[in-house]
């Protein structure tokens, strides 16, 4: 990547990051992929804590970048809720569950840390155990 090209990636992660924050969005990790992959440059992952919050996550993330010029190539998961995905090209942004976060355990699939959960909220997967 050139230099142009890593301040606009900069600006990218700077701008979701917001937008995660801006409605609370959990958990937020950024991942550099680059040296996995030549599809996407940054990971962004993040938990929500209902499936209407997954979802205002994840629009509020294309809605600011959109806004801020730059091309949203797609996104998934806004019907369901529970893991919604923004691809902005050099920057895929995944917002989940808590539960459905530690399940798919993306974090450490692509060389990150897993999160410990934030305080006050349930333990993934633990309602079964009843």
């Amino acid at each position: 990547m050139n230099e142009q090209e890593l301040q606009d990636l900069q600006k990218m992660v700077e701008i979701a990051v917001n937008a995660l924050e801006d409605i609370k969005g959990k958990d937020i990790t950024v991942l550099e992929t680059q040296e996995k992959t030549s599809l996407f440059a940054r990971m962004i992952i993040a938990s929500g804590d209902s499936n209407r919050q997954v979802k205002a996550l994840a629009n509020n993330v294309a809605v600011d970048l959109k806004e801020a010029g730059f091309e949203i190539l797609g996104s998934e998961g806004q019907d369901g809720g529970e893991w919604a995905l923004v691809d902005a090209g050099d920057l895929v942004v995944h917002v989940m569950l808590p539960a459905v976060r530690d399940f798919y355990d993306i974090d450490t699939l692509w060389g990150g840390e897993k999160p410990s959960f934030h305080a006050g909220a349930q333990k993934p997967w633990h309602a079964a155990d009843n």
